[in-house]
């Protein structure tokens, strides 16, 4: 990335970069750079940047290491006549140019997301002749300002003379739509009758271009245009009106109501950046498409144009919108705004059952007593434990489907046993960790033909035994919860409740703060991680890796294993370490593709297993062909869905570190 004085500057570079052996040139003005100051891996430099600057993403390739130096210095020396603010600085690892590009493609729907609730993003795209670029692209600057566009940007693939230009538009007012219309006619007069450029360079034309096309290609061309699209589509059923359109204020008419749905997506423009992530788009729907129908409820809610509809669509949400959403999450991570729709998931359902309603009652009982709940859970895993071995799993398992059908949540043979954790007091000097087994992990031992025999519990202490370390456990730990289960449930105030508990629990253990904290489940440790700030808290991969490595001897397997990570990994931007740690382990370390979040999401994977199995369709078939028998993760509802829909073991991480380490010899 290269920074210019200006937009002229900048794009006198591009002029003579045609000439240079590069393969790419994006353009990113001083607003598109603002949008996405502060957005992590972006230099904190930019934001001292001064008005006007530009900056000019450059790509270049080779087929080796010399050659590429050759034209980083071919390029480098192009460019030294021309004003910047930074020397031209070139990277070549994935880590650091994936952010680069990363802030290229997020200038859109940042943009967007700046925009005042209620108003809507548009997105044009013009090109110019190279030998007009200076020119041309300030003067579309200087048109935005005359408009009071003060929050547009432009950016684009300079080397084509294609640029984008962004702005937020409110038609809630005659002076507003007149505007727009007065901007758009001044862009159309200038790239048309100015420079001979296009009005549509790479994109559809659209309605907001249709009223232009014939002053853009003339009325012969436009005439054989509208010949062939009569040949081909003579009852006009196809896109009507999109690029033929005798209305020339049709670009001005009909605007899409964006109405304010919620804080958490009001700033969505409905890009769909994020349904890559989201496990149910194709199943049920997908993130964005959540977002739009509680817009159109909303307005429906709020013209009160059709009762019926709006009664029937606010029913018909349900299963598709809220019961599916896995509310992981996840979406947010590749949406440039970083709109979590979970959040608004979450807030539909505490919308659903208010205080004082019948399930939030239920919510409240099971959190005041939720040691007996524990103990109910232990017998009921002891109870199906047992029927499995009785009956067998063909004969167990066929009896679950069925009882699944009639509401039951769903057993399969992944389901492991009761487990009670037996706190291992040790009087030691060595150094100290308070051990926090998750609610799930204090109940649920081992699945009936795991690997090893061993709970988590048990294997998580002779770890870190092994490591020389004095393990302590919080005081009342029946009792303590990290309060997801409740928030999923959209109780946050029985959530942050049982969240304040376990705080105070861990406080004490750890002798305020004095020792660092240890969660076996990521999802748990994600939550208390947002919430209690007064604690140094970690997950088995982050723990095992900053504390016990130094302390431990690693003998690699050849044994190839899966490795799953979790979206909570994910989140907390840990997923390189569990791929390091797990690589440290096995020489052959398998991350199925196209698998991301698991769709187990706490309970998911008993009450509605088909999002379970949607989400995993793709891991079976790829295990199968690897050649891999056990699989590795750190959430254990998670792994039971692994193991469910994946045909091999699943087990935490923990199992694979213990079973490759030593304790570390001395140095003579």
């Amino acid at each position: 990335m290269t920074y210019f004085t200006s937009i002229e500057e900048a794009c006198r570079a591009v002029q003579a970069l045609k000439e240079l052996p590069v393969i790419g040139t994006e353009l990113l003005d001083r607003k598109a750079l603002r949008s996405i100051e502060g957005r992590r891996g972006i230099p904190d430099y930019i934001k001292d940047f001064p008005d006007g600057t530009t900056a000019l993403l450059i790509e270049t390739a080779a087929h080796d290491k010399k050659e590429l130096d050759n034209k980083i210095l071919t390029i480098t020396r192009g460019l030294e006549r021309f004003e910047k603010l930074r020397p031209v600085n070139f990277t070549d690892k994935k880590e650091e140019y994936s952010v680069l590009w990363n802030m290229r493609s997020g200038i859109f729907p940042s943009i967007g997301g700046m925009r005042p609730p209620g108003s809507t993003c548009l997105i044009e795209d013009v090109a110019f002749h190279l030998e007009d670029l200076p020119r041309a692209v300030a003067e579309l600057q200087e048109i935005l300002t005359r408009h009071e566009y003060h929050d547009s940007a432009i950016y684009g693939h300079a080397l084509e003379g294609n640029f984008h230009f962004i702005l937020n538009q409110s038609f809630d007012t005659p002076q507003e739509v007149a505007r727009y219309q007065a901007l758009m006619q001044d862009v159309i007069t200038m790239v048309t009758d100015k420079y001979h450029g296009s009005l549509k360079a790479e994109h559809g034309t659209g309605r907001n271009m249709a009223p232009f096309v014939e002053k853009e290609w003339g009325k012969e061309a436009f005439s054989v245009m509208r010949q062939i699209k009569e040949l081909f589509d003579p009852k006009n059923i196809l896109n009507p009106g999109v690029i033929f359109n005798d209305d020339p204020l049709c670009h001005i008419k009909d605007f899409k109501p964006l109405p304010v749905v919620h804080p958490v997506v009001d700033k969505c423009i409905e890009c769909g950046f994020c349904e890559v992530h989201c496990l149910t788009w194709g199943k049920t729907l997908s993130s964005r498409q959540r977002i739009i129908v509680q817009r159109e409820i909303r307005r429906l809610k709020e013209t009160g144009e059709n009762p019926g509809l709006l009664k029937q669509l606010d029913k018909d949400y349900f299963y598709p919108g809220r019961a599916t959403c896995a509310g992981d999450g996840l979406c947010a991570t590749s949406c440039p705004m970083e709109i979590n729709t979970g959040e608004l998931t979450h807030y539909l359902r505490e919308q659903a059952h208010p205080r004082g309603s019948r399930d939030e009652v239920l919510g409240m009982l099971s959190a005041h007593h939720f040691q007996g709940l524990k103990n109910i859970m232990r017998i009921v895993l002891r109870l199906a434990h047992t029927a499995h071995i009785v009956l067998g799993t063909r004969l167990m398992s066929w009896i679950c489907k069925v009882a699944n059908k009639m509401g039951f949540p769903l057993w399969t043979p992944a389901m492991p046993g009761a487990h009670r954790v037996k706190p291992h007091h040790q009087e030691s000097e060595a150094d100290t960790v308070v051990y926090f087994p998750s609610c799930i992990n204090q109940s649920m031992g081992v699945a009936r033909g795991a690997p090893d025999n061993t709970p988590l519990t048990d294997k998580m202490v002779n770890l870190l035994q092994k490591a020389g370390y004095r393990v302590v456990f919080p005081d009342h730990m029946d009792r303590l919860c990290c309060g997801t289960i409740w928030e999923s449930k959209g109780m946050p105030h029985i959530a942050d409740e049982k969240t304040a508990e376990l705080n105070g629990a861990l406080w004490i253990a750890s002798h305020a703060g004095k020792y660092p904290v240890l969660c076996d489940q990521s999802p748990c440790l994600y939550r208390m991680r947002e919430k209690i700030k007064n604690l140094d808290l970690y997950e088995p991969v982050e723990f095992i890796e900053k504390f016990l490595v130094p302390r431990l001897d690693f003998h690699s397997t050849d044994e190839p294993v899966a490795l799953h990570i979790t979206c909570t990994t994910q989140k907390m931007h840990l997923d390189n370490d569990m791929r390091r740690l797990a690589e440290r382990c096995s020489t052959q370390v398998f991350i199925p593709a196209e698998v991301g979040c698991c769709g187990f999401a706490g309970d998911k994977g008993f009450t509605r297993p088909e999002i379970n199995a949607y989400a995993l369709r793709k891991l079976r078939p790829q295990l199968e062909a690897a050649g891999i028998r056990t699989g590795y993760s750190n959430s254990r509802t998670c792994e039971i869905g692994l193991m469910t829909n994946g045909g091999i073991p699943y087990m935490s991480l923990v199992y694979l570190v213990d079973s490759c380490t030593t304790p570390k010899k001395p140095v003579k």
